[in-house]
């Protein structure tokens, strides 16, 4: 019998070790950073694109989570008008219109939005240590999301510097490519957004970033998957 609950502890231990580490962010540039420079293009957009799908299924995650514990009924839902710190950002309205979009502009809105959610997603992290309802793996989402933005924005910047060294891309985008020029000058607007509002905003710039990585894929090496 005691041999039978030991085993019982070992197997639980285990599926919950897993479990912590299926929500931990593999690196875009796992073995070394100078492994990007010689991976094809086409490689790198994948593990950009795999990257910002992950990010965003844990935003959708997150958002459903507090829609079911802090959110008044669904039939509600749609009479709330939130206004996202990121809508000054220019953004194009729809799959058309990001087409004919040029590709500098389009990476510049990318990395526009990806630098814009560093200091609120720290800041919601930290926020949900006082969110007792939520379990541990709620708790290490939220710590991913935030790293996985900073990853991305990494990765997004090594594909850019790549482009250009092949002469695909011009250099115009280089002098805003730096987090401190494309922080906006009133960046604390975050700050007054409720957590679920914040969550809510995010999910809709990570689905953003996700389309609009797939369509520069699209645009740069069509004949990868396109």
């Amino acid at each position: 019998m005691m041999n039978l609950c030991a085993g019982w502890l070992l197997l639980l231990y285990v599926l919950l070790c897993c479990r912590v580490a299926a929500v931990r962010a593999a690196p875009l540039c796992p073995d070394a950073q100078s492994r990007c420079d010689v991976l094809p293009l086409a490689n790198l957009f994948d593990r950009l694109i795999q990257h910002s799908a992950r990010m965003h299924g844990f935003s959708n995650d997150l958002h459903s989570q507090f829609e079911l514990y802090f959110w008044p009924p669904r039939n509600q839902v749609g009479r709330v008008s939130r206004n996202c710190h990121t809508s000054t950002i220019l953004t194009p309205n729809g799959k058309d219109n990001a087409q004919r979009m040029a590709q500098e502009e389009l990476t510049e809105v990318i990395l526009k939005l990806l630098v814009a959610w560093r200091d609120p997603l720290q800041h919601f992290h930290q926020n949900m240590a006082h969110h007792h309802d939520f379990s541990h793996s709620s708790f290490n989402k939220s710590l991913e999301m935030s790293n996985m933005v900073r990853e991305l924005r990494k990765g997004v910047q090594k594909v850019v510097e790549k482009m250009q060294m092949l002469g695909m891309m011009s250099n115009s985008i280089s002098s805003v490519a730096s987090p401190e020029a494309l922080l906006p000058s009133d960046g604390a607007e975050w700050q007054l957004m409720k957590d679920y509002d914040l969550l809510y905003c995010f999910r809709r710039d990570s689905n953003k970033v996700q389309n609009y990585l797939k369509i520069l894929k699209c645009r740069i090496v069509p004949q990868h998957g396109c």
